[in-house]
């Protein structure tokens, strides 16, 4: 079964409220199995066109499927709702390479 990975870019607007996002959330993945890959570090645009986002956050899940329960959970919703006045944010999730 291949890996699913959830990548968010984040543009925070109010960073006492996106801690209180980063809380919940990361309990929500704890709780859904998820292991964050990189979480805010620095960014460098190697190559392209690219616009650095202001944070980027990597979390790898057991599959594409659990991703996505982790995303529709009662849990992360909450954190969502905290999220929605203290970020804008993009997110997607992508299926691994089958190992």
């Amino acid at each position: 079964m291949s890996k699913g990975y959830l990548l968010s870019e984040a543009e925070v607007s109010d960073a006492l409220a996106y801690e209180a996002y980063k809380q919940l959330s990361a309990s929500a993945v704890a709780q859904y199995g998820g292991r964050y890959l990189a979480c805010g570090g620095s960014i460098e645009v190697l190559e392209g066109a690219w616009s650095r986002p202001e944070r980027l956050v990597i979390v790898q899940f057991d599959s594409v499927e659990q991703a996505r329960k982790f995303y529709d959970s009662p849990e992360y919703r909450a954190a969502r709702e905290v999220r929605k006045n203290a970020a804008s944010t993009n997110m997607l999730v992508v299926e691994g390479l089958q190992v």
